[in-house]
């Protein structure tokens, strides 16, 4: 019985507690008076400018432009609503009103009637003189400034990034803030950097009369939010030569990322193919956002410079030198002898070194890029521990995630990917325990393989190499407000697992790179440079083409990391446009003109659509432009036939070509 009295006893504390906290709320603080359901008081928002996007050079890469909506909140809707009136205000048909509204309250993920629905977008100055001089007597409806964004450049876009009207998920995570038809950063700069851009709303709470006409400010404006204008935002982008990087991309694919090694800031960062962000604004940015995000093909809005995961060819094998030198497997006076090659069983990999049948240590290893000298020295890093590879393989792993590869940078960048560097629970799960060995994964030892890195990963390896141990995680804004950013993740360097004493050999080795080796066709005597070549594999095409350099030698300023795809040799088109980049941020100029020029004639668009022909043939989708149009129907069927096995839709695709192509020949036929 005691103990009944005691559970009565607290649910009645509890009851009066909640009664208590009910009464004050409605007695003492304003929360329910200015809640959206009471008509007496409206709640006016301001949406805040956002903030500028500039260059390290202050150069205005995004600003604002003055924009509009309507708004309709239905809880605010008077029983008496002038229908016919407010169409004639806002110059719309009835019909169209009535499906307006039908599709604001259909979507119920994100409906509310309490909450301010965006009804009309895009007003002109025209339409806002005429419609606020009567707005007052449709109280369910209000004018909202919408600042758009306006793009200053006509590049860059994949780092910019695009502001968007926010959905049910956007508005979850911050619903504080968010409403529907609210607008945030979707991509890039503007998402990253969102909350900084944004701003702080405004609220005013107007005070309503009987017959919801507005008699001024609610306890004069004691309640009322300041609007706050975002705060401008400086990027580490130095924009013309971010603009050259792009122009030496034109017609190809690829990454190109240059940091500055003193502090991690990213000076460039090119995806091609290139985005002009003027398109995410307008009437029409919609359409033209779903047109860039179905492209297949191109893959425009895939962001190749910090999530395409290419293998690093022959740059890596950097890496491995000083991975072979930090375990103790090698030292900088250790030779190998290249016979054309590394020979394991029946098999070899290839080599061009030239320094065939004499000893040659690691400077000439990398001067030259011998394959043979690197496989050895991987052949030693998985022979450490005798029989135990896997703790030989992690050991490696282990030090060249310290560069940042094979894990996410935590940087500020709105995308970006892993990479891929192997350990022993990889192969184990790949291949099972002990049925893998160190000839199975030889290809690592030159960048091939299971290895896999981002242009911006390849870029921050070499500014680890430029500092001889360190590296500081790469970001792109530089201040915020004016004020430069402080965050240690950005402003601490961080040690990889190598000591600075082996680091010399490898730099060495880089320098002759560029003076007599693989990379001599940038030599110049303006500035010097170190670099390493790379040739990354393709299966369905010519080899990507990859160069890392460093400039200048004695003080490093810059480190770049280009990659084209299907480029072929990294001395070809990798190295000549790391070299120019260079030269223009250390000289503020190019004179090697004629390089110039070369690079952006040239044009890899017949080899895309081969590729993506190939592709479209081998998954069954291919469909010759020339065809009639009754066979592109036919195939059109046969696609949509979701009984039929991607093999037997192959097949019958191919008898419609077939048919196609001969009756072509036929009409062609002239005769003797």
């Amino acid at each position: 019985m005691k103990k009944f009295q005691i559970i009565i006893g607290v649910l009645i504390f509890l009851a009066l507690l909640f009664i208590a906290r009910i009464s004050y709320l409605q007695l003492f603080t304003e929360k329910y008076k200015l809640n959206a359901a009471n008509t007496s008081i409206k709640a006016e928002y301001q949406i805040p400018l956002r903030g500028y996007i500039m260059d390290r050079n202050g150069k205005i890469l995004v600003g604002n432009t003055p924009s509009y909506e309507l708004t309709f909140t239905q809880s605010q809707m008077e029983k008496n609503f002038d229908t016919l009136g407010f169409c004639k205000l806002v110059n719309i048909s009835k019909a169209d009103f009535i499906k307006k509204i039908k599709s604001i309250k259909s979507n119920k993920k994100i409906y509310n009637n309490l909450v301010p629905m965006t009804f009309m977008k895009g007003l002109t100055s025209e339409d806002l003189a005429r419609i606020q001089e009567k707005l007052f007597k449709y109280n369910a409806f209000s004018i909202v400034r919408t600042p758009e964004r306006n793009y200053l450049v006509h590049s860059a876009g994949n780092i910019l990034g695009y502001i968007n009207e926010v959905n049910e998920k956007y508005i979850k995570s911050d619903s504080s803030y968010y409403m529907p038809g609210n607008l945030a950063g979707m991509t890039g700069v503007e998402k990253s950097y969102e909350k900084y851009l944004r701003g702080i709303k405004g609220i005013k709470y107007i005070q309503k009369d009987r017959r919801l006409r507005s008699i001024g400010s609610y306890k004069d404006g004691e309640y009322d939010q300041q609007m706050h204008s975002g705060k401008d935002i400086t990027l580490s982008i130095d924009y013309d030569l971010q603009n050259l990087a792009e122009k030496l991309l034109v017609n190809k694919r690829g990454g190109i990322v240059a940091l500055d090694p003193n502090n991690g800031e990213i000076l460039v960062m090119a995806s091609a193919p290139v985005i002009d962000p003027s398109v995410f604004v307008g009437r029409d940015k919609n359409k033209h956002i779903y047109s860039l995000q179905m492209d297949s093909m191109n893959k425009p809005m895939f962001d190749r410079a910090a999530q395409a995961a290419y293998p690093p060819g022959s740059t890596f094998k950097l890496i491995n030198g000083l991975a072979a030198l930090q375990m103790g497997v090698i030292d900088e006076k250790t030779t190998f002898i290249c016979k054309h090659g590394f020979h394991y069983g029946n098999r070899k990999i290839g080599c061009h070194c030239g320094y065939f049948y004499t000893p040659i240590a690691m400077d000439k290893a990398i001067q030259k890029s011998c394959n043979n000298f690197f496989a050895e020295a991987y052949v030693r890093i998985l022979n450490k521990y005798p029989g135990n590879i896997e703790k030989s393989i992690d050991e490696w792993s282990d030090i060249v995630k310290s560069f940042a590869v094979g894990e996410f940078m935590h940087n500020d960048l709105a995308v970006g990917s892993r990479g891929n560097i192997p350990d022993a629970n990889y192969y184990n799960r790949r291949y099972g325990k002990d049925k893998w060995n160190i000839y199975t994964i030889i290809s690592n030892s030159i960048g091939q393989g299971e290895v896999l890195a981002t242009p911006l990963q390849i870029a921050n390896y070499t500014a680890v190499i430029a500092n001889r141990g360190f590296f500081y995680t790469p970001h792109i804004v530089k201040a915020i407000d004016g004020k430069p950013i402080t965050d240690p993740q950005f402003t601490v360097p961080k040690q990889v697992k190598v000591e600075k004493k082996y680091f010399d050999i490898v730099n060495k080795g880089m320098s002759m790179v560029v003076l007599s080796g693989t990379g001599h066709r940038i030599f110049t005597n303006t500035f010097s440079q170190e670099g390493k070549t790379g040739t990354s594999q393709n299966p369905h095409g010519k080899d990507h083409s990859i160069f890392v350099l460093i400039a200048p030698v004695d003080k490093p300023k810059i480190a770049i990391a280009v990659v084209v795809e299907n480029g072929g040799s990294g001395a070809t088109y990798a190295g000549p446009m790391a070299s120019l980049l260079a030269e223009k941020y250390l000289t503020g100029t190019i004179e090697r003109k004629s390089m110039e020029e070369s690079i952006i004639k040239s044009d890899f668009s017949n080899e895309y659509l081969r590729q993506w022909n190939d592709y479209l043939k081998r998954t069954g989708k291919y469909v010759p432009n020339n065809l009639p149009q009754a066979l592109k129907d036919s195939i059109n069927k046969i696609n949509s036939n979701k009984k039929l096995s991607l093999k037997e839709k192959q097949r019958l695709i191919q008898n419609i070509i077939n048919q196609g192509e001969a009756a072509k020949k036929l009409d062609n036929f002239i005769g003797d």
